[in-house]
């Protein structure tokens, strides 16, 4: 046994080499955690991981560092700066730097292809019709609501050129220091795609920046196709967000959005 005064430095000791852990997201899919600067992505479908640690690799804008995988664990590097923004939140992001966010999006969208292919179109009018029905039948929204943003949404289901697309741009998935942009996280969707749901995503619940991301973007936008993915994503995703955990009625969230169109 040490002195009382050295067991008292070893726990001080201790105590100081201690890093928080935090939850930053959780599901009965996957998880992830922050210690310190370093981010523990715990995922069970390793064809998950094995698509964002390839994207991440191609992708021709800052992604974090790997610092290493052991699955079902991916260890990521903590990116400097912030997040653009947080949905049902103002942003607090100069307009420079959604401009600067739209032009690292140009800069993915004109990259080579990755090798895998994204959902078809087929598929997405397939997902939507069941989505639509589940959320009127269930009762979870009412059916003018749906019916109103199934008639939007139809605007973003036609062919399109696909490009690299990151898959679910959220604005809480672009980091920014000052005007600049300085990484982008979570690629686990990223495939070839459409271009403009890569836009309506990183502006779904914070319209008023859509001018800012198109300026950076430097390409016409056609906005009745980021309407159509504006409703299309919220359509797709509420019954998913409502079975793990999340609530899509939160301020600026994707109920708000359908209401929007209304």
């Amino acid at each position: 046994m040490g002195t009382p005064a050295m067991m008292a430095g070893m726990k001080e000791g201790m105590e100081e080499g201690i890093e928080e852990v935090k939850v930053v997201v959780a599901h009965d899919e996957c998880a992830t955690l922050r210690v310190g600067d370093v981010f523990l992505k715990v995922d069970g479908d390793q064809a998950r991981t094995d698509v964002e640690v390839e994207a991440m690799a191609l992708a021709p804008v800052p992604t974090p560092e790997i610092l290493w995988r052991k699955p079902p664990v991916l260890a990521l590097a903590a990116l400097p700066g912030t997040a653009l923004a947080r949905l049902g939140q103002p942003s607090t992001a100069s307009s420079a730097a959604w401009v600067a966010a739209g032009a690292a999006l140009r800069k993915l969208h004109d990259a080579p292809l990755p090798p895998w292919p994204g959902r078809s179109l087929d598929g997405l009018v397939s997902a939507l019709d069941a989505e639509c029905e589940w959320l009127v039948t269930s009762g979870a929204l009412p059916a003018d609501l749906v019916s109103r943003n199934r008639e939007v949404a139809a605007a973003a289901l036609r062919p399109w050129t696909p490009v690299f697309t990151h898959g679910d741009l959220q604005v809480a998935h672009v980091f920014v220091d000052g005007d600049e942009v300085t990484g982008v996280i979570d690629w686990t969707e990223a495939s070839q795609g459409d271009a403009l749901s890569d836009l309506a995503t990183l502006t779904l619940g914070h319209q008023e920046h859509l001018g800012d991301v198109a300026a950076g973007y430097g390409a016409d936008v056609d906005l009745d196709v980021i309407h159509g993915w504006w409703s299309l994503r919220s359509l797709l995703g509420i019954r998913w967000l409502m079975e793990h955990g999340f609530d899509p009625a939160m301020p600026g969230g994707e109920i708000d959005v359908l209401r929007a169109r209304m």
